[in-house]
């Protein structure tokens, strides 16, 4: 088993340890950063806006709380509702490319041009047309989340499955009377796994932005929880007198995306001995159906025969 290797050797990259370290920390203030909060969350300590220093470390917000306090508890909500969505995104794509990219023809042609009319819509349209028809709900905003992340997943699988659909191990899978969903698993599933967990890290990050964004709107959680994006949304006419109440949360943010990113670039450098990164592949096209290129960043990966 080459998996547990290649996170090895992904630490040893300055890359790859600096956003594991700072991913790391960034979870234990989310998660576990309530657990010493100085004051609650939710509590007014003084004057509206003051600014750090003011017997609070990083100042008040705009209705006179601890702005220290709400980004210590304002993280969890946003990175599980982002992993859920990101997890189940996969759960489905996966799913629906391999069984396209697999029998092709017309279940390949369903499944993907059903897929691609998600396609057709800006990521925060589809959000918004759901929040704003349904509620503000959280689970409708994962729900949102999903059906966004879930085209270019599936086309990512489906690529995969038709690269191996072909190869030699599957067809003497085949040959000794292996059923499809061990087939799947084993020989396609198996052998794609590198670029899964690569674009895993990618489309976690895109999700936690997504759901940041949508707080920010006020068509997420609201107040009084305390999110990241929504401090930021709540805070923004304080950036004269206060402006760690926005800068705080924002940081926040762009430190979990960064070491998302820089850990799942190195992870991919990893699997291909250092030869290859994770690139934004705008031509990764599909040529044998609509010649659409894949929307989204795709690890570019080497595929080949998984050891048993």
């Amino acid at each position: 088993m080459k998996r547990l290797p290649y996170l090895r050797a992904t630490l040893k990259r300055p890359g790859g340890a600096l956003g594991a370290v700072v991913l790391v920390l960034v979870l234990v203030v989310a998660y576990l950063g309530r657990l010493v909060a100085p004051h609650d969350p939710t509590a007014t300590l003084g004057v509206a806006g003051a600014p750090a220093g003011s017997g609070t470390i990083l100042g008040t917000d705009y209705l006179g709380r601890d702005v220290f306090s709400r980004v210590l508890n304002g993280g969890a909500s946003a990175i599980t509702m982002a992993a859920i969505a990101t997890i189940a995104a996969y759960l489905i794509g996966l799913t629906i490319g391999i069984i396209a990219g697999y029998f092709g023809h017309a279940i390949d042609m369903i499944l993907m041009r059903s897929v691609d009319i998600i396609l057709a819509f800006p990521p925060l349209m589809v959000l918004l047309l759901l929040v704003g028809g349904f509620s503000n709900h959280i689970w409708v905003l994962v729900l949102g989340v999903v059906l966004v992340q879930l085209p270019s997943i599936a086309r990512v699988a489906r690529a995969a499955a038709q690269a191996l659909r072909f190869t030699e191990f599957v067809d003497a899978a085949r040959a000794r009377g292996d059923g499809l969903v061990t087939i799947w698993r084993r020989d396609i599933l198996a052998n794609i796994y590198s670029v899964v967990l690569a674009d895993f890290g990618i489309r976690f990050g895109i999700s936690i932005i997504l759901i940041a964004s949508m707080n920010f709107l006020g068509l997420g959680l609201t107040p009084p929880a305390s999110d990241w994006g929504l401090m930021i949304s709540e805070n923004k006419d304080l950036l004269n007198t206060n402006p760690w109440a926005v800068l705080a949360p924002a940081i926040m943010l762009a430190l979990i995306t960064v070491a998302l990113n820089l850990f799942a670039d190195a992870y991919v450098a990893c699997v291909n001995g250092g030869s290859a990164s994770v690139q934004a592949v705008a031509g990764a096209v599909d040529e044998e159906t609509t010649g659409n290129a894949i929307a989204s960043p795709v690890p570019v990966v080497e595929l080949g025969r998984v050891s048993k």
